[in-house]
């Protein structure tokens, strides 16, 4: 790129300028100089105006101003090296980029200016008009995750933010409402400091519970009520204990959740040590600060009675996987003689076995070396509420039938598979009118986790009835909340609240 300027000569023909205090208009020329205003590039080469400009006499008496320049409009403004147009192109490149990455790109097509001078444009920027929009929806985002939220609000219709408020009270949302008694309906999740506020601020409008958060409640809900009637998932397991297997070496610990018995012990000294300085009277930031730990670490570590209740996921035995499913088949045909891995892979692929041959055998391998007998394990809870939670007609032939087993073993099990179906039947189809006898039934069974979905969605009932009925949801407003992030996570410890509300209602 060339570093040469291309210099514009530009003069004015006006026959008399305004004064900027006092807005007099004079003739009376006292001298004429020149600016040099860079302008947007042009093929890769920086452009430089050359300005012939006049210097006027105030012809008020009583002006404190004697004399002012004279300013071209769309061109220049007072103590600016920018034209008007490469002022608006450097904001909204600022608008986009924030900062240091407008600032690359800005050098990128030839004009140099710093971070801190991008971060002055977007601050210089006019207040952005706030609408009053007929459908509203708000939730809450996160300007430091678990400590300090603001509260965003989108204009459902428009698809377009229209404010951010910098706490989530309801106070504040109440204050924003009743500003606009325009507002017909508020789409918001279940929140009681939303439910409150928009109560308080927007009483004549109608409120809508999100129906994605009220299914991700009642999946919630099932898969605790699942865990509850974990036992009954062993039906699933095929029954061994007619078969002659070897006794499991008493130095072995049978249920012990670690596969790492060298990360296991680590893990029970870091556990003792953490009891240990609890018990002699140390804090838990203190704690942290000795053992170079981090404020969850030492929590998380002081919380668990017993260092198994510190494992969850892959350190466990019972890690679902693809072939989990399909365990027990390989389980009988080991017991019929069958051992050959390849063979056996070959048999489960019609079966619907998605996965690499390797994963088969492994878990041969494991049979044949362990020195404990390893057979399937029952599926985790969450597989089974994933079941429960899908369309019927989406399941594989295997995972049917695995379901059905379940649910012919355990009432319970039964009883919530035929809640869950009601309800996502009644909000597929938009039937909220029937809620108040879906609550009666769920009422009627043994199954607490439900009880207590229930007696929080009684609380919000109109909101929820509003939700399953009308055709308005909070979707638009996630997906505000995830750029947000994206916005404030560009600016790094620079997203004060004035500069990201002006990002994200003036960006496009």
């Amino acid at each position: 790129m060339s570093r040469e300027a291309i210099r514009i000569d530009v003069c004015s023909t006006a026959a008399g300028a305004a004064c900027p205090d006092c807005g007099s208009e004079s003739t009376r020329v006292h001298s004429s100089y020149l600016r040099f205003p860079a302008d947007v590039p042009s093929g890769g080469r920086r452009v430089v105006l050359r300005l012939r400009v006049r210097r006027f006499f105030c012809p008020e008496s009583s002006c404190a101003r004697r004399t002012f320049a004279e300013q071209m409009p769309g061109l220049t403004r007072r103590h600016s090296r920018w034209t008007e147009r490469l002022r608006s192109t450097l904001a909204a490149v600022g608008l986009a980029l924030a900062g240091r990455a407008g600032a690359r790109m800005a050098r990128a097509f030839g004009v140099s200016i710093s971070r801190s001078a991008v971060l002055r444009l977007l601050d210089a920027l006019p207040e952005p008009e706030v609408p009053a929009p007929r459908v509203v929806g708000v939730d809450e985002y996160a300007t430091r995750k678990g400590r300090v939220y603001g509260t965003v609000l989108v204009d459902v219709e428009t698809r377009r933010p229209v404010d951010l408020l910098p706490d989530r009270e309801a106070s504040s949302l109440a204050a924003w409402l009743a500003k606009r008694p325009g507002i017909e309906i508020v789409c918001r999740d279940r929140a009681p400091f939303f439910a409150e506020g928009a109560t308080a601020g927007a009483p004549q409008a109608t409120q809508v519970a999100d129906r994605w958060h009220l299914w991700n409640n009642l999946g919630e809900a099932a898969e605790r009520a699942v865990a509850r009637h974990r036992q009954c998932l062993r039906v699933l397991v095929p029954d061994r204990e007619g078969k002659a297997e070897p006794p499991a070496p008493p130095e072995e610990k049978a249920d012990s959740p670690w596969r790492s018995e060298r990360f296991a012990n680590r893990v029970r000294a870091r556990h003792a040590t953490v009891h240990a300085l609890l018990e002699a009277g140390h804090s838990r930031r203190s704690i942290g600060r000795q053992l170079q730990m981090t404020h969850r670490t030492v929590k998380s570590l002081a919380d668990a009675a017993k260092p198994e209740d510190l494992f969850r996921g892959q350190w466990q035995h019972n890690r679902t996987s693809l072939l989990d499913e399909y365990k027990p088949y390989l389980d009988e045909r080991w017991d019929d003689g069958c051992t050959n891995a390849w063979k056996l892979w070959e048999e489960i692929l019609p079966l619907g076995y998605r996965g690499s041959y390797g994963r088969v055998s492994a878990y041969l391998r494991e049979k044949r070396t362990s020195p404990r007998p390893v057979t399937a394990q029952p599926p985790a809870p969450r597989v089974v509420t994933r079941w429960i939670l899908s369309r019927p007609e989406t399941l594989t032939e295997t995972e049917q039938l695995r379901l059905k087993a379940v649910l012919a073993n355990c009432p319970e099990l039964d009883a919530l598979t035929g809640h869950v179906r009601s309800f996502a039947h009644m909000l597929t189809e938009r039937q909220g009118e029937r809620l108040p006898q879906w609550l009666d039934a769920v009422r009627q069974d043994d199954l607490p986790s439900l009880h207590t979905l229930a007696a929080g969605i009684d609380r919000d009932r109109d909101a929820v009835i509003a939700g399953l009925t009308l055709p308005w949801n909070s979707g638009v407003v996630e997906g505000h909340v995830n750029r947000i992030k994206m916005l404030k996570r560009q600016m790094f410890g620079r997203a004060s609240f004035a500069l990201l509300r002006k990002r994200v209602l003036l960006a496009p």
